[in-house]
């Protein structure tokens, strides 16, 4: 029996080798194939047990085959952007068929070479079309985010990734950005904000602009249109005078040029009529001399905190009520208001309310300008705010020289914005229902403005952006290292389309290997479990390049003389077993 039993158990070592021959043959021949894995041959002995412990039979060697789908293969660079390899765990998810409807099963591959077929579609060069997560049209530009989009961890999900749709796109704009220093060295103007000029409009709007910049934005047809920002320096919402006569310094005498005000010379000032309070000039009992002394006199009012007088940049005495909700009242009742070159009294009434918003109300569009750190509509005392860093902002449409909405800004003393961050960490201005005229959608943009400062010198932009676009036609497809498909525009315009999922499995070495150098599910795998790109056990994705076979030629050229020896020894074994048996058969 030990004699045949070395027969069979050295034909068995023949079939064994010659399985093993054919997977290294296999490895062979896919050496340069794209995401191959390679398998190795692992043997196994049977044993044949006998109850005597004296003699012993022969079992047999057994094959099995261990696929090393876990072990990274070499990622090579290459030209296209629609390449993609994974470094790490997972696999692309891809179907034979290219439709919505689920009448294939999903493969999973590492075979990450996609070109667009005649219809748009990502396929691979094994011939299976790639599905991916469609991406919410609000995160669709990469400037915007981050992306929230929620992302279904089902394949049920999964869409092929189509983007023939993008041939062309444009963005409707929904944000801006404005960066620009004002010049701190402006001179401030006077507004009355109850007046009506011109005659159609609810609020002024001041001849004089101190400063214009133009942003272009989109609308929801890729229809360029202009907003004009026109920025005018005023003494502010509250009720304030400019006195005519100017090159005033702190330290002039009244009775001297150019006021040459007679001893005795007076004007009342009243403030939301609590007053009159007189002002008296030089010799008075008071011994109001000098301008400093007069425009102390006039912030004395009340106690202080009524009234704020100071000189402009030219020179002129401006007079202002802090509240603005209160009146002021300026009269002549003793020729010193004519000696400061005012002829007629100064009557300034306000509405009795307050600003909403710092926006001049009511506006012509709906919008929002940002609150101020300290807001003087809240505590509207001396010091709440700088009085010489207010700028009335006009935002002019395409349509006509009128303002689509009008308000004001304050600047800090150190030449920032006084203004607070709104609940999602922005100041902006807060634009609302644009209508532009031309049958496009009424369009919302928010205008960041924090990077606007008021400093002394030259006007100056350091930025001004947004992020709509004219229509553009596609110039081409990239996947990026998050696993976004995203479509680039003639317009310079990206937009993210899909975003790739990277399969994983509990056990991955125990897929089932079919065609096309693709995987299907098993019932010793594990079931899929799509995530995103860097998450869990998923890997990353490696643009513009592909994943090599992890086919080591050195290594399978060896293993094959090693199996070619090991064959040979085996037809030894049964050469030897033949002989043996004629022996046996000469026997007489």
């Amino acid at each position: 029996m030990s004699l045949f039993g070395s027969l069979y158990t050295s034909v068995s070592g023949l079939t064994a080798q010659s399985q093993a021959t054919a997977i290294i043959s296999n490895n062979i021949a896919n050496v340069n194939t794209t995401g191959f894995k390679r398998s190795e041959a692992t043997f196994a002995a049977l044993v044949t047990v006998e109850s005597a412990a004296a003699r012993y039979s022969p079992g047999a060697v057994t094959v099995n085959r261990l696929q090393q789908i876990d072990q990274q293969g070499q990622i090579t660079q290459t030209g296209s952007m629609t390449d993609v390899s994974i470094a790490g765990d997972g696999f692309f998810t891809v179907r034979a068929e290219n439709s919505l409807d689920l009448v294939g099963d999903f493969k999973y591959t590492r075979n990450g070479q996609f070109n667009e077929d005649e219809e748009g579609i990502l396929q691979n060069s094994a011939g299976m079309y790639l599905y991916g997560w469609p991406v919410d049209d609000a995160y669709s530009d990469p400037n915007v985010g981050p992306d929230q989009t929620t992302y279904n961890a089902d394949v049920s999900a999964l869409v092929p990734i189509d983007v023939s749709l993008a041939a062309g796109q444009s963005r409707q704009t929904t944000e801006g950005t404005l960066g620009i220093n004002l010049d701190a060295d402006e001179i401030s103007k006077a507004v009355d904000y109850t007046a009506v000029l011109p005659a159609d409009q609810l609020v002024p709007y001041p001849s004089q602009t101190d400063y214009t910049r133009t942003l272009r934005v989109y609308d929801s047809l890729g229809s360029a249109q202009d907003l004009t920002f026109e920025f005018i320096k005023v003494l502010g919402p509250q009720a304030a005078a400019i006195l005519p006569v100017a090159d005033l310094e702190p330290g002039d005498f009244l009775s001297d040029a150019p006021i040459t005000a007679t001893a005795g010379n007076e004007f009342s000032v009243e403030i939301n009529g609590g007053g009159p309070v007189v002002v008296p000039a030089a010799g008075s009992v008071d011994n109001v001399t000098t301008v400093y002394d007069l425009i102390a006199e006039i912030n004395a009012i009340g106690g202080g905190g009524l009234a704020e007088a100071y000189l402009n940049d030219d020179g002129q005495l401006v007079i202002s009520a802090v509240d603005p909700t209160h009146t002021l009242d300026i009269t002549d009742t003793g020729g010193l208001l004519a000696d400061f070159g005012q002829a007629t009294p100064v009557n300034l009434a306000t509405t009795g309310v307050a600003p909403t918003d710092n926006q001049i109300v009511p506006p012509f569009t709906d919008s929002v300008f940002p609150q101020f750190s300290v807001d003087p509509y809240v505590t509207p005392t001396a010091g709440s705010y700088n009085a010489r860093g207010w700028w009335q902002v006009n935002i002019i449409g395409p349509n006509g020289p009128i303002p689509i909405n009008q308000g004001l800004l304050n600047f800090n003393a150190d030449g920032s914005l006084n203004a607070l961050a709104d609940l999602d960490g922005n100041v902006d201005i807060e634009l609302r229902d644009l209508d532009w005229g031309n049958g496009s959608e009424l369009q919302d943009i928010d205008i960041n403005i924090d990077g606007l400062s008021q400093f002394a010198g030259l006007y100056n932009v350091s930025v001004a952006s947004q992020n709509g676009a004219e229509l553009g036609l596609k110039t081409g497809v990239e996947i990026d290292r998050e696993g976004y498909v995203s479509a680039r525009f003639t317009n310079g315009t990206l937009s993210r389309l899909y975003k790739l999922p990277i399969t994983t499995f509990p056990s991955p070495t125990n897929l089932q290997e079919i065609s096309t150098t693709s995987y299907v599910e098993s019932a010793e795998s594990g079931t899929p479990l799509l995530q995103e790109a860097g998450v869990s056990q998923a890997g990353w994705l490696e643009s513009a390049s592909i994943e090599q076979s992890n086919v080591d030629i050195a290594d399978e050229f060896t293993k094959l003389i090693v199996t070619q020896r090991a064959y040979s020894a085996n037809t030894k074994v049964i050469n030897t077993v033949d002989q043996m048996t004629e022996d046996l058969l000469r026997l007489r």
